[in-house]
């Protein structure tokens, strides 16, 4: 038997364990290393934030209030692992400057939810908009060639820590797939947002559109799982003439993003997102399009954060709700 075919012995388990163990001093060495200097790198040490006259902690409170339309001192200190009581002190000192308002809940008398007022509004824009620049600039420190790889890195760094019981994958669809997309985006987005059985059709059409035309040498599907359970999905897809369903040449077309809810946040939306960039630029796509609403502020945030530009919006009420379809547009260069 030649030395290629010689079977390998496995490394017992206990000899493993003692192998992890040992590189966990080095590791945690080495991780919070790395937290000194990110946090250094992107002035969190400094009294206030980004030279503004909030802390840290209040910064962080006025991004979330700014990005819900109500929330609950509850929910803001499930979602930030703060004390309630640390989190109470936090938003009186917000209210207390003008910065934050309250009203009863329209669905529930029982609870407050909590919003900026117009002054807090004004407030965070500023601060926003220079916590933007300030990244933009990190970034721009980077080498263009390397800017994709941090890019994923962080995502996967939040992925893995987001998920003690096992890390992310991304992988491509197979059979039962597109009956469990369709299920979700059916219940999701009628529990969401009220969008009822046709918006769940329109899904079940552009999913059973995508097997009958399926290229696999320029379209995809990825179903992001943990441990066999799909937390997301998304389609890449050849674009088409929505008239005579012509293809569009050079142009891909994003869809059926989905995440489910107690996976957001931890980056799995931007992973996707970044495996339909990554596969399209591999096809020689010049532009991805891409169609949402404007009531899906998360979907909005994630698309314009990788590049994207609003193009066109129109009014509609497709799925019985009046809202503002949108067309967005990420340029990648010529078509090869």
């Amino acid at each position: 038997m030649s030395a290629a075919a010689t079977p390998r012995t496995p490394v017992p388990a206990t000899t493993a364990q003692a192998q992890a163990q040992a590189q966990l001093p080095a590791q945690v060495q080495l991780l919070r290393r790395f937290s000194r200097f990110y946090t250094r790198r992107i002035g969190l040490l400094h009294e206030h934030l980004l030279d503004s006259r909030f802390t840290l902690p209040e910064s962080r409170l006025l991004w979330e209030l700014a990005h819900h339309d109500g929330i609950s001192a509850a929910a803001l200190a499930r979602e930030l692992e703060l004390d309630p009581g640390y989190l109470s002190r936090l938003l009186a000192g917000l209210k207390a400057r003008g910065l934050l308002r309250s009203q009863t809940a329209p669905h529930d008398a029982r609870q407050t939810l909590l919003r900026l007022s117009a002054a807090g509004r004004k407030a965070f824009a500023p601060l926003d908009q220079q916590s933007q620049a300030r990244t933009a600039g990190l970034l721009a420190s980077v080498p263009a060639a390397s800017r994709q790889a941090l890019v994923q890195s962080a995502a996967t760094l939040m992925d893995l820590l987001a998920a003690p019981g096992g890390s992310v994958q991304l992988r491509p669809h197979r059979p039962g797939d597109m009956g469990w997309v369709i299920a979700r985006h059916g219940a999701l987005y009628d529990a969401e947002y009220g969008w009822g059985l046709r918006f769940e059709a329109l899904v079940a059409g552009l999913c059973s559109r995508f097997v009958e035309q399926f290229d696999a040498r320029r379209e995809a599907c990825w179903i992001a799982e943990r441990e066999g359970r799909p937390l997301g999905s998304v389609f890449l897809v050849q674009a088409r003439d929505e008239a005579s369903g012509k293809p569009l040449k050079g142009v891909a077309q994003l869809r059926m993003l989905l995440v489910e809810p107690d996976a957001r946040g931890a980056g799995v939306g931007d992973r996707l997102v970044l495996q339909c960039i990554a596969f399209a630029r591999e096809c020689g796509y010049r532009s991805i399009m891409l169609w949402t609403n404007d009531m899906l502020a998360g979907a909005r945030r994630l698309y314009a954060r990788h590049g994207w530009q609003l193009v066109k919006s129109e009014p509609h009420a497709d799925f019985g709700v009046p809202m503002v379809g949108e067309t967005w547009q990420l340029k990648l260069g010529p078509a090869r």
